[in-house]
């Protein structure tokens, strides 16, 4: 027998190790955390919080809350959340270290005028992000910092009441909930037979969330006037953009403390309507699927969301919403492509991740290949904690052409030195190993193994 014969049944051995993919399961989510146990302190008493859980709010409705938002020890976590942040200046330049400085009076101004009813937020600055994986860009707002350190004493105060409504299958902007925890429940019921799959889009959402609506739904919990009020002032803030100042009519700022609870509170009603007619809806944010056993139910339950999506005053995007046989097509969520029992990146994640790379190595950097390599391991372990439940094909394609890169980088650089090498010099994947290079296939394989798959 050839060496060549005795080597491909090893590899084939090598290779069973491996599994296609790792399910989500097999890192399974921890317990879920009470409102108890996240609900700040410096608001929330035992006494409230037994009256919140058990239910025996008197009307269903919060009453008096203010006190509890200009609280002296409330602003004063807020402020120290909202420094240790380290956000960019809002309309008035102040930064945080300015508000650091001269905390004490800052946090006595805002108190003095919470409780006096004459505080009064600025205009949101408002910049462009470019949006993950394209050349297209979307609004962030950004508010003053004594504005967000009011944001985040009214939402230390709100959170609770209305997190305490919110659906089990919503996982975004909560506390102990994640993206893996939407896409564990996604695969799971992909395992069980839900493989017609509604992949919905909602144009715009944090842009066209009506104002008045919202607030309707919160007075369904709250019925403290000056906390509805401040709210209400909240949504109605301006927004600054090159010295050009408008205030929008319908949304809720992206960039504010206030907004994801907000924004998870005029969602929390189709959650529900969902869950009641049946369907297995699965939300992070303005992002959800739902999924059918057929396609029937599937068209049905796109029927529903179109209804009450019109009369919420919200868009479907008709390019991006679509029925999807999961069997046959692939579908995206939260970053992941659904392909069958396999899972990638989404093109946008993909094109994100290598146009990254391709920032960190530039053909001609002068900058030494370990700066270069620490540098470029913050984003490849950021994205490796994330997409690691990806077929594991993929890292090894992705440390190829990290290691291309590096070696054109290190060839322009040879071939501009004198004294170079000879054309047969090489750079191999221990050399790079060598230099502290972490192989993306290499992680994946301690993954494996340490959730004992192999």
């Amino acid at each position: 027998m050839t060496k060549s014969q005795n080597r491909k049944p090893a590899a084939r051995r090598r290779r069973d190790y491996i599994p296609v993919t790792v399910p989500f399961a097999a890192t399974p989510a921890g317990e879920t955390p009470g409102i108890d146990e996240w609900a700040h302190r410096a608001v929330w008493t035992d006494r409230m919080l037994a009256t919140l859980l058990e239910n025996k709010v008197r009307g269903g409705k919060w009453h008096t809350l203010i006190d509890k938002v200009f609280g002296e020890l409330n602003l004063y976590c807020s402020a120290g959340k909202v420094l240790a942040k380290q956000g960019a200046a809002g309309v008035d330049r102040q930064t945080v270290e300015d508000f650091g400085e001269h905390e004490r009076e800052e946090l006595q101004r805002l108190q003095a005028e919470l409780r006096q009813g004459s505080y009064a937020p600025a205009a949101v600055r408002r910049a462009w992000i470019p949006k993950p994986g394209g050349s297209e860009k979307r609004p962030l707002g950004i508010p003053t910092v004594r504005d967000r350190v009011v944001q985040t004493a009214l939402v230390h105060v709100i959170e609770p009441i209305l997190d305490a409504t919110f659906h089990p299958r919503s996982f975004g902007f909560r506390h102990g909930r994640g993206c893996h925890d939407a896409l564990r429940c996604v695969e799971e019921l992909l395992a069980s037979g839900y493989v017609y799959v509604v992949d919905a889009d909602l144009k715009s959402y944090f842009d066209t969330i009506p104002k008045e609506r919202l607030l309707k739904i919160v007075q369904q919990k709250i019925s403290d006037r000056r906390v509805l009020g401040l709210i209400k002032q909240f949504l109605d803030q301006g927004i600054m953009e090159d010295l050009r100042t408008w205030t929008p009519e319908a949304g809720v700022p992206q960039g504010a403390v206030l907004s994801p609870v907000l924004s998870n509170a005029y969602l929390n009603p189709l959650d529900h309507r969902m869950s009641e007619g049946g369907f297995q809806m699965v939300r992070y944010a303005d992002d959800f699927v739902i999924l059918c056993r057929t396609l029937e139910e599937a068209e049905a339950a796109l029927a529903v969301v179109q209804q009450w999506v019109e009369t919420r005053g919200l868009t479907l995007h008709p390019e991006k919403t679509h029925i999807v046989d999961a069997r046959e097509k692939s579908f995206s969520f939260l970053g992941y492509s659904f392909r069958g029992d396999l899972r990638f990146p989404r093109a946008k994640s993909h094109r994100k991740f290598v146009n990254r790379i391709r920032e960190l190595t530039p053909r001609k950097s002068g900058e030494s290949l370990e700066s270069m390599l620490q540098r470029i391991h913050r984003v490849t372990r950021g994205w490796f904690n994330y997409f690691r439940h990806c077929h594991w094909s993929i890292f090894r394609a992705y440390d190829g052409m990290i290691r291309r890169r590096l070696r054109r980088m290190l060839l322009k650089r040879h071939r501009r030195n004198r004294r170079r090498l000879s054309r047969t010099q090489r750079w191999p994947n221990a050399y790079f190993t060598a230099c502290g290079y972490i192989s993306l296939n290499a992680s994946h394989v301690r993954f494996v193994q340490s959730i004992g798959t192999y």
